[in-house]
């Protein structure tokens, strides 16, 4: 459900609501907060709220750090692990200067001006989610460790897979939330997991993602283990997946999700900075359903893009290559600027790889654009394209690119 501001108002006064969480995040996608009591809504709904940001990595430091948070009522959700009695309330909000100026690291507003840019050119596109994780043990001191929840394979059942009450509890905390998960298994690496979203539009879909990442977390320490999301937990297992699967709609008997993927591959390079933004983002590529080469295929999970089976409103395409450290904000602006572009620009997908990239010779390899292999090329890459330079904004670049 959609709240207005009058709905939330209502909805605090009658339902002993004590806490107003305002929820924002930096520009790795590491989400913040700030709490409100109930009397202070109305001026937040009317003038924001004042925060000091100097601490915040790309907000601006001591010399400029007063910015405002601006809640969107119509993500209201209650938090289902705090108190029944003196409940609390989370809202994602944009960001602004002072003045009212919109700030430029809010990433939030980019990911909403790429939607509206390409409502404008008569486009929308949809966002499901697939993130994996890894449960580990905390010590006695209660801090993570590297050992493993459970020794389980690919979609084992329990006893072996101990995680499947993590994960039930995960999902009917999301169902309370608003969000709907669609599946949910043990994944190929010790203690490693995996839940699917059904699919929606860009901005609930990035929410969304912002939201499973807490509750994953909140959940998981309730339970005495520690949820780690980073792209390659241990040296010698699988690494953590954020699978993007994108729709465009009108589809036009797939000639727009087509031409879509070939914008996609053509400025994949340009992007993967922002899709895998840690140094271990690049230990996980070529390995284990993990791609390392620019291509495309039909069910071919060795590829970097793939047309999973499916027919009707279930058409789309699935990005391979983004790691769950990513902010999705930015992904998916960044997926819907590529997308444009190809469809715009009329792009012809090359010819799909329908073989095992992880296994061909060198002579079949060496036809593949690869992806950057590490950190400091994706960096070098980002910070020279026109593509990239279009539609982040320079302070963003500056913090990706370490310039």
């Amino acid at each position: 459900m959609k709240y207005s501001e009058n709905e939330v108002l209502q909805y605090v006064r009658e339902e002993d609501v004590k806490f107003i969480r305002l929820a924002f995040c930096d520009v790795f996608g590491k989400q913040k907060n700030i709490s409100i009591m109930p009397d202070e809504l109305p001026r937040a709904f009317e003038y924001g709220i004042a925060i000091d940001a100097s601490a915040i990595q790309g907000f601006g430091g001591e010399v400029r750090s007063d910015l405002f948070l601006h809640p969107d009522p119509g993500t209201l959700a209650l938090l289902p692990w705090r108190p029944e009695h003196g409940k609390v309330v989370r809202m994602f909000s944009e960001i602004s200067l002072p003045d009212g100026t919109p700030f430029e690291c809010d990433t939030r507003r980019l990911l909403k001006k790429a939607v509206e840019d390409a409502k404008s050119a008569g486009y929308s596109f949809n966002f499901g989610a697939e993130l994996e994780f890894y449960l580990f043990n905390l010590d006695e001191h209660g801090k993570p460790t590297k050992i493993p929840y459970d020794n389980a394979g690919y979609m084992d059942i329990a006893p072996e897979d101990k995680g499947e009450n993590i994960r039930r509890e995960i999902c009917l905390t999301l169902e309370q939330m608003g969000i709907r998960p669609e599946s949910s298994h043990h994944e190929e690496g010790p203690g490693q997991n995996e839940i699917d979203f059904r699919y929606s539009d860009a901005m609930t879909a990035a929410d969304n993602t912002m939201t499973f990442r807490t509750v994953v977390k909140t959940v998981a320490y309730r339970n005495g283990l520690f949820a780690d999301f980073s792209a390659k937990p241990l040296d010698n297992e699988p690494g953590n997946g954020f699978h993007i699967n994108i729709s465009v709609n009108p589809s036009d008997d797939d000639e727009n999700l087509y031409r879509m993927i070939a914008g996609i591959l053509d400025k994949i390079e340009d992007m993967t900075v922002f899709l895998n933004p840690a140094e271990n983002s690049y230990k996980r590529f070529g390995k284990d359903k993990a791609p390392a080469y620019i291509s495309w295929s039909g069910e071919n999970r060795s590829q970097l893009v793939r047309i999973p089976a499916a027919v009707g409103e279930y058409r789309r395409a699935e990005l391979r290559s983004p790691d769950p450290m990513a902010n999705p904000y930015l992904a998916f602006a960044l997926l819907i600027y590529a997308g444009l572009y190809g469809i715009t620009n009329k792009l012809e997908l090359p010819e799909a790889a329908d073989i095992n990239l992880y296994n061909a010779d060198a002579e079949t390899l060496a036809k593949f654009r690869r992806l950057p292999e590490d950190l400091q090329t994706a960096r070098r890459i980002a910070a020279a394209s026109d593509f990239i330079r279009e539609h982040i904004p320079a302070a963003i670049l500056d913090i990706y690119c370490g310039r």
